[in-house]
């Protein structure tokens, strides 16, 4: 039985080798003196001294780990500040920390679902959405990206049920922002809930990098539930859950990946906390961040590339292939600049692509030394 298992485990990894969709660990060292490209540390703070210290200062007064969930001993003095912060950034009457991204998806799915909840998805949307709505058990339909009348002709079909329309800001694969102001139109003539993901908005676009919530006017409406990762701008880790008070009082009651899992180091919460300070003072940093994505853009389609329009710091160049977007990665890597390569399953549709999100921290000469790399090593 064993031996079957996996015998059959290495076919699968042989399949996926044939189909161009191996995936390798890459460890890096502290000294790694690659152009990064390829990380979502947007404003460059990961390392920003004033953030360094924090975490430090936190390591120092609260030791390596939280030692347990945020309802035993887990919750501390930096998280709870760290919340009332993020609240008042995002115009959100309440936020609730995880500890990755993903799991505050997760949380915010299930938490809207009732018994007969309908859940009305992206195409584009991120895993950790697409997981939040199977787990949920409730129906979901799927409707083609960024298509607002899809979104409304699903709710019309679904007259009188609790309903809740999903869809990231900024999207993860191509960088390109979804209607909000359209879609929370649609959702609340047909009295549903419109979920959004900011992961590559917050700190990046929007008032005082507030995110595009924010930027489309919907900050702090009721029927709008705001959720983020904090290891993409803010350069940490960790996830946020924003939205109205009953709502997050609803998840530390019930939100079973808030209760049953390990709280987000202090160490990590404080850095993160300063690191929210630097980001909402930040406009420098915003405006570096939008010149270096118009450049990259620029510079890409000059050689020939196809490239998204980029709301952020994604920008998204299309590969021939998986096995192309592979050799088109790892030349770049040979000649010292790391960029993203998105393949199918990961990508939302069946083309494979290179992947630069811009960090506003990259000495300026180095990001458009890697551009020409980039170009230099095209398929």
């Amino acid at each position: 039985m064993t031996a079957e298992w996996l015998a059959a485990l290495d076919r699968s990894a042989q399949r996926r080798a044939k189909a161009g969709l191996t995936r390798r660990l890459r460890p890096r060292g502290p000294a790694d003196e690659v152009i990064d490209l390829a990380g979502n540390d947007y404003l460059g703070l990961a390392r920003h001294p004033a953030v360094t210290a924090a975490a430090a200062e936190a390591l120092t007064a609260y030791g390596l780990g939280a030692t347990g969930s945020r309802l035993v001993r887990g919750s501390t003095d930096a998280h709870r500040e760290l919340e009332r912060q993020l609240a008042d950034w995002t115009g959100t009457a309440g936020a609730l920390v995880f500890s990755s991204g993903y799991l505050a998806n997760l949380a915010a799915v299930r938490a809207l679902v009732r018994a007969n909840t309908l859940l009305v998805s992206d195409a584009h949307n991120h895993a950790s959405l697409i997981d939040g709505c199977r787990i949920s058990g409730a129906q979901t339909v799927v409707t083609p990206h960024n298509d607002v009348a899809a979104v409304e002709a699903a709710l019309a079909a679904a007259p009188g049920r609790d309903a809740v329309v999903v869809t990231e800001s900024i999207f993860s694969v191509d960088g390109d922002l979804a209607p909000l102001a359209d879609l929370h139109a649609v959702t609340r003539s047909h009295g549903a809930l419109l979920l959004v993901d900011e992961a590559h908005a917050l700190g990046v676009s929007g008032p005082a990098g507030a995110g595009a919530v924010a930027a489309a006017g919907l900050a702090g409406a009721p029927d709008v539930i705001v959720t983020a990762t904090l290891s993409k701008s803010l350069g940490g880790a960790g996830g946020l859950v924003a939205g109205p008070a009953q709502f997050i009082r609803h998840l530390v009651e019930t939100g079973r990946t808030f209760i049953f899992d390990t709280a987000l180091p202090p160490a990590v919460a404080a850095g993160v906390l300063a690191a929210t300070r630097l980001a909402r003072d930040g406009d420098d940093l915003r405006a570096e961040l939008a010149d270096r994505a118009a450049t990259a853009t620029t510079r890409l389609r000059a050689a020939g590339l196809a490239v998204c329009t980029p709301r952020g710091g994604v920008v998204s160049a299309t590969a021939p292939g998986p096995e192309a977007a592979v050799a088109w990665a790892a030349d770049c890597l040979d000649r010292g600049v790391a960029v993203g390569c998105f393949r199918p399953p990961s990508t939302p549709d069946p083309r494979s692509r290179l992947r630069l999100t811009i960090n506003a921290g990259v000495p300026r000469a180095d990001f458009e030394r890697a551009l020409d790399m980039i170009v230099e090593c095209r398929p």
